[in-house]
C-alpha cells in the first residue's frame, strides 16, 4: 500500500524528497502533480520506497526525530516495535517511514480521481475498482474524512516477467503478468534460488539452471520440460539464445558449448576458462571473456564454427565479469574488476575504444543491462551501507552520459531487467534486515514512479519476455468447429465451447448463412438485444487468407457481456454439423484478448 505525508509549513517538494534521498521527480510522478511548486499545508503526498532508515545521533528522542521528517511519531513507534517509554540508542538504526498508509478523503474526492492522481491505473485507465476492493466498499460512494488504503495496480504493460522464488514453498519459475496482475508457476520444485529464467527471443521457451544444478528448456507451447546438461556448480551459470530460438550458447570447463533444442545436438568450440559466451544478432559470431596468451581477461569474438578468432579488448587490469552484449552487437558492457568494487565499463566493438560509466557513490555496480532498443544501460548502485544496505537503480547512455536515478531498492544489490518497448525497469526489493528480496517493482522512465508488482516469498531473479507476449498459451483444439488457437494457459473450460478466466474467456460456434461477410458482420454487430452496446465497431481483416471481421463493443455495452468481443472467419470448406451447412467459424472473446486469439486461429 501507499505511504502518504502531509505538506507541513515551508515544506518544498525537494526537502520532502531529499529527506527519503528520492529523485524528486519520482515525487512529482506519484502524485502527477502539473505545477510541482504549488503544494500546499494540509496536502496529501504519496511517497515512494526511499531510504527510509536513520542511524540515531546521541540525545535523539522519537519526538525530535518525528518533527525533523514531518510523520507522526506513532509511525515510527509501530515500524520499529518500540515499546514504552520508547526509548531509542545513539548509532541504532531507526526506520523513518515517509507517513501514514492510508488517504484521508477530501472534499469533492471521487474514486476515480483519487486513483487517477495516485497511479492505481491499469492501461492507462482509471482502475478505482481495486481501491473499493482493498477498501472492502460495497459501492463507488465515499465520504470526506475516510481513511482509504491506496493500493499499486498492474499497470497493463505488454510483456510477461520470468521470476525465481520460493513464494509456493519451493524455489521455481514463475511468471507475472503486467497486463492483469496475475502470478502463476511454471514448475514443480524444479528450482533453485541460484535459478535464473533466460527467455528465448521468440519468447516460447525460458532456459534455466535448476536442481541438481542441471540445465532445462521450459517450452511455453506444450508445457515440456527438457533436461540437456548438468554442471558441477550452477551458481552463476549464464546462458543465451541463438537469435533463431533454437539454439543456446554456454561455457564449461573445455570451452563453448552450442546446444540445438531442436535437434538435441550438441557441439564443443575450444575456448578453455571462457565464460559470458552471447550471440551477434547475426547467429554466425559469438562474443565471450577468456584469458589471453598472458593470463589477463579479455573479450573476444569467433564465428560459431570456431574459426575466426579476434582478441577485442586490450585490458592491462583485473577480470571482465558480467559482460553482456547489445541488441544491435555493436557495443559491450562488462564490470570490473570484483565485487568489492565494482566499475562498468562500454566498449565500442567497432573501435575498441572503453567508456567508465561513473556509476554510484561507492563504486559498487552491478547488473548492467541493456535496454532492447541498445540505447541505454540499466543498473543497481550500492549506497548508504552506513544505514542497511540501499542500491540506486540507475540508468546511462551507452557511452556513460547522462546518468541518472530513477528509484531507490532497499537491497545491497539488485538485478534489472527492461520492458519490450524499452521503456520500464523492473527490479528486486524488500529486502528486510539485509535478507533477501520479497518484491518486484516497476519504474516507468517516462513517468517514474515506482509501482509494486510482486510481493511474498524470497525473490532471487527476474527477466522480462523479449516479445509483448500478453498472456502463457494452450492450444485450443475442437474437432466439430474444425478449428485450433491458442488461449490463456490459466484459463478454466466451462463446457466442450467456452472456457473463462478472471481476465476474460472464449466462447466459438458457427453461423449458416449464405450472405456475404459484410451482411453477417452487420447482423451481429447490431443483433436487436445489444450485446455490444448500440455502437460497436466493425473492422474488416482477414485471418489465414480468408475473409473475416472483428467486432469491438461501445462504451454502453452491458457489464454482464464481460467486454465481449466477437471475431467472423468465413470457413475455407464449409462444415456440417448434424446435416446443416456452417459457412463462418464465430469466437466471443473478452476485448482484451480477441486479436492475440485470432491470429493464432487455424482451421483443421
Amino acid at each position: 500500500m501507499q505511504l502518504f505525508y502531509t505538506v507541513r509549513p515551508g515544506d518544498t517538494l525537494y526537502q520532502i524528497a531529499r529527506r527519503w534521498e528520492l529523485p524528486v521527480e519520482s515525487l512529482i510522478a506519484a502524485n502527477n502533480l502539473s505545477t510541482p511548486n504549488s503544494i500546499y499545508v494540509g496536502q496529501q503526498l504519496s511517497v515512494p520506497p526511499g531510504v527510509d532508515v536513520i542511524r540515531v545521533k546521541p540525545g535523539d528522542t522519537v519526538y525530535q526525530i518525528s518533527q525533523n521528517f514531518g510523520v507522526p511519531t506513532s509511525v515510527i513507534i509501530q515500524s520499529n516495535n518500540l515499546q514504552p517509554p520508547y526509548l531509542i540508542q545513539a548509532g541504532q538504526l531507526l526506520k523513518v517511514p515517509p507517513g501514514v498508509p492510508y488517504y484521508v478523503v477530501q472534499p469533492g474526492d471521487t474514486l476515480f480521481q483519487i486513483a487517477s492522481r495516485f497511479n492505481v491505473m491499469t492501461g492507462g485507465s482509471s482502475n478505482f475498482e481495486l481501491i473499493m476492493k482493498a477498501n472492502n466498499l460495497s459501492s463507488s460512494v465515499i465520504s470526506p474524512g475516510m481513511h482509504l488504503v491506496i493500493p499499486y495496480a498492474p499497470p497493463g504493460d505488454r510483456g510477461l516477467l520470468a521470476y525465481t522464488s520460493n513464494r509456493s514453498g519451493s524455489y521455481d519459475i514463475w511468471i507475472y503478468n503486467p497486463s492483469n496482475g496475475l502470478n502463476q508457476p511454471l514448475t514443480n520444485g524444479l528450482a533453485e534460488s541460484y535459478s535464473t529464467p533466460f527467455w528465448s527471443p521468440d519468447s516460447t521457451k525460458i532456459a534455466f539452471v535448476g536442481k541438481k544444478a542441471i540445465l532445462n528448456i521450459l517450452n511455453l507451447v506444450d508445457n515440456s520440460i527438457a533436461k540437456i546438461d548438468q554442471f558441477a556448480d550452477g551458481l552463476g551459470v549464464f546462458l543465451d539464445w541463438s537469435p533463431n530460438s533454437q539454439e543456446i550458447v554456454y561455457t564449461k570447463t573445455n570451452g563453448l558449448v552450442i546446444y540445438n533444442v531442436i535437434t538435441h545436438r550438441a557441439r564443443i568450440l575450444n575456448a578453455p576458462g571462457a565464460t559470458d559466451a552471447q550471440w551477434f544478432p547475426s547467429g554466425t559470431e559469438l562474443l565471450f571473456q577468456a584469458s589471453d596468451t598472458k593470463g589477463v581477461s579479455q573479450l573476444f569474438r569467433m564465428k560459431t564454427n570456431g574459426t575466426g578468432k579476434v582478441q577485442v579488448t586490450r585490458n592491462t587490469g583485473g577480470r571482465l565479469n558480467n559482460v553482456r552484449l547489445s541488441p544491435d552487437g555493436t557495443y559491450a558492457l562488462y564490470t570490473t574488476p570484483g565485487v568489492s568494487i565494482s566499475i562498468i565499463y562500454s566498449v565500442n566493438l567497432a573501435t575498441g575504444n572503453v567508456i567508465e560509466v561513473k556509476g554510484g557513490p561507492l563504486a559498487k555496480n552491478y547488473f548492467p543491462t541493456w535496454s532492447p532498443d541498445s540505447s541505454t544501460i540499466a543498473y543497481s548502485a550500492t549506497a548508504l551501507e552506513n544505514l542497511g544496505y540501499f542500491s540506486l537503480i540507475r540508468t546511462s547512455g551507452r557511452q556513460g552520459m547522462n546518468e541518472v536515478t530513477r528509484a531507490i531498492s532497499d537491497c545491497f544489490a539488485t538485478p534489472v531487467t527492461w520492458s519490450p518497448d524499452s521503456r520500464k525497469i523492473a527490479y528486486l526489493s524488500g529486502c528486510k534486515q539485509q535478507g533477501s528480496s520479497s518484491e518486484i517493482w516497476l519504474v516507468d522512465l517516462t513517468h517514474p514512479v515506482p509501482i509494486r508488482l510482486v510481493e511474498g516469498g524470497s525473490i532471487t531473479a527476474l527477466q522480462w519476455s523479449p516479445l509483448p507476449i500478453t498472456f502463457l498459451k494452450k492450444t485450443y483444439s475442437n474437432s466439430v468447429y474444425k478449428v485450433r488457437f491458442q488461449y490463456p494457459s490459466h484459463w478454466q473450460r466451462v463446457n466442450d465451447e467456452r472456457y473463462e478466466g478472471e481476465d476474460g474467456f472464449f466462447q466459438i460456434s458457427a453461423i449458416a448463412s449464405d450472405q456475404s461477410i459484410d451482411v453477417v458482420c452487420q447482423n451481429e454487430a447490431f443483433h436487436q438485444l445489444n450485446p455490444y452496446g448500440t455502437q460497436p465497431r466493425i473492422q474488416h481483416t482477414r485471418i489465414g487468407n480468408q475473409p473475416a471481421c472483428l467486432i469491438f463493443p461501445s462504451q454502453d455495452q452491458p457489464a454482464e457481456m464481460r467486454n465481449q468481443a466477437a471475431l467472423i472467419v468465413r470457413y475455407p470448406t464449409p462444415i456440417v454439423i448434424d446435416g446443416t451447412h456452417y459457412q463462418y467459424f464465430i469466437l466471443w472473446a473478452d476485448q482484451n484478448h480477441i486479436i492475440e486469439i485470432g491470429n493464432s486461429l487455424t482451421f483443421q
